[in-house]
Parts: structure tokens; sequence; C-alpha cells
């Protein structure tokens, strides 16, 4: 059952008014993301200890790993990198949205961090705000208790290192998180303007204004066609961002329908309905594989499942629509398959079956529910520290 706060008895549009943010609610968000920094904070001094025993630098390893060397190098010199490794695998930097680097440039400009400095700050900013904008959808849809579950699993989360590293998943989460917010509370232009710029900060971006288009589309059936011009105002601006630096990336190349999507096909990304995918399972399984890999089949499994409970639980219909965006993508993408629960860090909503139960076992048997925290935090923390410092593959 939806909270009385979404919309009729389907929970499957917008709603028309909004929710205060009254003081308990301003405080009960504070205590949510006042768990969100210290678990993030743990996650951090163990990648930190496990970095010093193998004699590395922990901030280099949060701030210059795998994608984030592009992001830097693109903030630093623009655009115009590229990588030749064979005739069909060309890694060009225009595969990297724009709107990471260009904060990160900002902040370098105007303060003495270096571009490392800059992007973790930027991140760490980003994942903050996001954890604020998972409560506040949260607690519109279920009430408060839930919402602090909700960002406390989304923190505990198997990937969730990569909030605390110079990653673009903070910033989209942060965008897309309350721009969804906007569309729930019936703010269309602010969901347009948000679902923009998320649109500018990865190519899985467009979720968001997928959520933003399926919500006007449903408005406008729903009311006869008869709905209020800033409705199809946020729809229109909802895709404004993505489609920009796709076109861009399309008229540098030559191409400009098909350019950017040229660029990831010689990344080795593509969308081929999940083949892709279904043959690395299947190689996977029959020579085994080191442990990232069977354990991000794992991550993606459990995502389908959780979205079917959401289609059962009745979630409202931009946050269906944004998921299921997201989770296509993921799932039917071809190449980079250890780093799809990374590109599933944005799709919150899964974690609402999850912060319900967690809520009703806390209330009725609240060891238990302890049990099941410190078991995940463990999971979190020490894959983590895994991932960023041991593991060797790209994230």
């Amino acid at each position: 059952m939806s909270h009385a706060s979404t919309t009729a008895s389907t929970g499957t549009g917008p709603t028309t008014g909004t929710t205060a943010l009254t003081p308990s609610l301003v405080t009960a968000g504070g205590v949510a993301l006042g768990l969100f920094a210290a678990v993030r904070l743990t996650g951090m001094a163990v990648v930190a200890l496990a970095a010093w025993a193998g004699g590395r630098h922990p901030l280099t390893l949060l701030g210059r790993s795998w994608d984030s060397a592009w992001y830097l190098g693109i903030a630093a010199h623009g655009y115009g990198r590229t990588l030749s490794f064979r005739p069909d695998v060309v890694h060009s930097d225009l595969a990297f949205f724009p709107l990471y680097p260009g904060l990160v440039r900002v902040l370098t400009a105007v303060t003495p961090l270096s571009g490392a400095g800059a992007g973790l700050l930027v991140s760490w900013t980003a994942a903050g705000v996001a954890a604020a904008g998972i409560y506040a959808v949260g607690a519109r849809l279920h009430g408060r208790t839930v919402a602090t579950a909700l960002v406390l699993l989304w923190g505990l989360l198997p990937h969730s290192v990569v909030l605390s590293m110079a990653y673009t998943e903070p910033v989209l989460t942060a965008f897309a998180a309350w721009s969804l917010y906007a569309l729930l509370a019936g703010n269309w232009l602010w969901a347009g303007a948000l679902a923009a710029l998320a649109g500018l900060s990865r190519p899985n971006g467009f979720a968001v204004a997928a959520a933003v288009l399926v919500a006007a589309v449903c408005e406008a059936h729903r009311r006869r066609g008869r709905v209020a011009p800033r409705v199809w105002a946020g729809a229109a601006l909802a895709p404004l961002g993505w489609l920009g630096y796709v076109l861009w990336v399309g008229l540098r190349t030559g191409d400009p329908l098909g350019g950017y999507f040229g660029v990831q096909r010689l990344w080795g990304s593509r969308f081929d309905f999940g083949r892709g995918s279904l043959r690395f399972v299947r190689a996977m399984l029959a020579r085994g594989d080191r442990f990232v890999f069977p354990m991000a089949l794992m991550i993606v499994a459990v995502a389908v499942v959780l979205f079917a409970l959401l289609l059962l639980d009745r979630a409202p219909l931009p946050l269906l629509a944004y998921t299921g965006v997201l989770l296509l993508i993921a799932v039917g993408g071809s190449g980079f398959f250890e780093s799809k629960p990374r590109f599933l860090l944005p799709a919150f909503p899964l974690l609402l079956p999850l912060a319900r139960a967690l809520v009703r076992t806390a209330r009725a048997r609240p060891w238990h529910a302890s049990v099941v925290v410190a078991a995940l935090a463990g999971l979190s923390f020490g894959y983590g520290a895994y991932l960023v410092v041991f593991a060797g593959t790209p994230l």
C-alpha cells in the first residue's frame, strides 16, 4: 500500500500538492544524513587501512582510479584524448558526459584544490545531497522511519564505496532523487530542469528524463489532455541535457545522430538486449572466474527481483519508469560486466521494499534488524575495500 502522500489508489502519477519541510522532518532527515555520513566515513576508513597495509595512498585510489582519471583529464585539458588498442577498440574521452568534469574545473579554478581533491569534494557533496533527496522521496511515500532505513541501505550497498570516489554516480543520484521528489510534489519545472542536469552527468541519466516524460503523458491521459503548460514545459526540459551532449558529440564526429553511439561501441559498450551479457555469464560459469564477476551477477539478479517487488508494491509510476530504464540499460547493455552494479547505484527506489521490511523487522525483533544491518555493513566495507585496493578490475 502506498503512503497517503502518493496519488490516489494506483500510485501511478505525481501528486498535485507539496510536502512541507517541517522542523521535525528536517531533524529526522538530519539523523538519516548523520547515519549515511557515519557509514560512508567508516567505509573510507576501511579503504584507508587496506591501502596503507598495501603500501598505497587511499586518496589516490579514491580520487584517481579508472574512470576518475578520464574525468580529471577532461577537467584539466578539455576533450580530445583517445587511446587506440585495436582498430575496433578505441577509447575516446567523448564517451564521458561533461557535467562532472565541468564542476571539477570550476572548483580547481576558484580554490587551491588539485583535480583529484576537487573531484572528491564534488562527489562527497553530491552524495550528501543525494542522500537528502532519497530521504525526501522515502518520507513522502512511506514516512520518516522507512526513509531513514532507505538512506542507510543505500549507503551500505556492496558498491557504495563508489559514493566516496571521484565518480559520477553521486551526481546523477542527487539530481535524480530531487527530480523524482519534485515530480511527486507536482513541481514540473523543477523536475524537468533537474532531469536535464541529470542527463548531462551520465549516459544512463536519460532515465530521469524518461520518468518525467512518462509522468507527463500519464498526467495528460488522466486529465484528458487538459493539463497546465508547466507540465509540457517540464517534459520538454527533461531530455535537453542528454540530447544536447549526444548531438554535440555527433556533430564533432561527423555523424550527428549516431556519433556518440559509435564512440560507445568502440569502448565495447552497446545496447544489444542482453545478448552480450548472456555470453559473458555463460563463459564465466564455464571457466570459473574471479570474485568480482560472480558478485556482479548476483547483484544484478537481486536488482531484477527487487524491481519485481517494487512493481508488486505499486510504487508511483515515475519511480518505476526511472528504475526500469536504469535496470534495462544495465541488463541489456554489453561490455564492462563488472561495472553493472555501479550503474545500478542510482536506482535507489529498488531498496524501498527492503527498507519497509527492515523497519517491520526492527519493530518486531530489534536484535534481528541489528544483525542484518551489521552484516550489510561488513559486506559493504570489506567488499568496497577489496574493489578499490585489491581487485584490479575496472569499477
